[in-house]
């Protein structure tokens, strides 16, 4: 039986409890997720290198899933765009069922592996992309037909999976299974390896957006302030990057039309806004790289 299958004996009474401890219950077992991430730190750095690799020469990161898996890799491709400023399709999400899926539950499409295949190649998957396949059980036969398809068509394909050994890890390249443990709820895989999954999504494309130069130390120099909370962060960044003033920080994003890179190259390295773009043009967006001259 698949670990993620098992019966936890923690909780066997929990249906029994006080409310109280059955909040006390699901706490600690929630706090098995964290280890269990971080034991897999060598496997998630390897994906981060070969993801980050693949955006640099142009593809794409593409998520693929079925059910709570598949809606955390439709969670997470939809974030990276408003975040780190990726162009519109430079990260994406395949979940079985299609968007009804999203907030419909379709059992019945993630047993069907043809169709995996055939929504890769829908999308052209091809070698310049980078494909990380996401189940709690490492079966699904949706995601494992997506992930040999993208394998056939010469994509990197990384797994994410709580149980070892899996079907996923035949195909993967890299896999990652964090071993969370039984759920608190028999089978329940929206629980903790929901949780360890997310966790595994945040770091894969947030080191693969740091290593693409989108972010100054740990400020989202990338951000796109497309409504007032984000200027006022944007504001915020060029503030904390420069050393100015709030008033300084907001006529210096005004002269830059907003953009939040070329303002701190103007203000560090002292030079016109076009000097900025250039040095961050040839920089490939490296704010550190554009400033080394300074």
């Amino acid at each position: 039986m698949r670990l993620t299958e098992t019966i936890n004996p923690r909780t066997r009474d929990i249906d029994r409890v006080p409310t109280l401890e059955m909040v006390r219950l699901i706490a600690e077992e929630d706090a098995r997720v964290a280890p269990a991430v971080a034991a897999e730190a060598e496997n998630i750095a390897c994906a981060i290198d070969a993801i980050a690799e693949r955006l640099q020469r142009g593809g794409r990161l593409i998520y693929i899933g079925a059910g709570t898996s598949g809606r955390l890799g439709v969670l997470d491709a939809a974030e990276i765009p408003p975040t780190f400023g990726a162009p519109p399709g430079r990260a994406m999400a395949i979940i079985a069922g299609g968007a009804r899926a999203i907030t419909e539950s379709i059992e019945g499409a993630e047993d069907d592996a043809d169709a995996g295949a055939r929504d890769f190649a829908r999308v052209n998957v091809a070698d310049n992309d980078a494909v990380v396949g996401i189940a709690a059980s490492g079966a699904t036969p949706y995601v494992l037909g997506g992930m040999r398809e993208a394998k056939r068509r010469g994509a990197f394909v990384a797994g994410v999976a709580c149980n070892r050994p899996s079907p996923m890890q035949e195909i993967a390249e890299v896999m990652i299974a964090p071993l969370v443990g039984p759920e608190v709820i028999a089978g329940s895989t929206r629980l903790k390896s929901g949780t360890a999954q997310k966790m595994v999504l945040n770091m894969l494309s947030t080191g693969a957006m740091i290593k693409q130069g989108k972010t100054f130390g740990n400020l989202m120099v990338d951000v796109q302030a497309t409504n007032a909370k984000l200027r006022e962060r944007a504001r915020r960044i060029v503030e904390t990057a420069c050393n100015l003033s709030s008033d300084e920080a907001g006529a210096l994003l005004a002269r830059c039309n907003g953009e939040v890179k070329t303002a701190i190259v103007v203000a560090l390295a002292r030079v016109s806004p076009e000097e900025a773009r250039q040095r961050l043009r040839a920089a490939k967006g490296f704010v550190r790289e554009a400033l080394r001259n300074a």
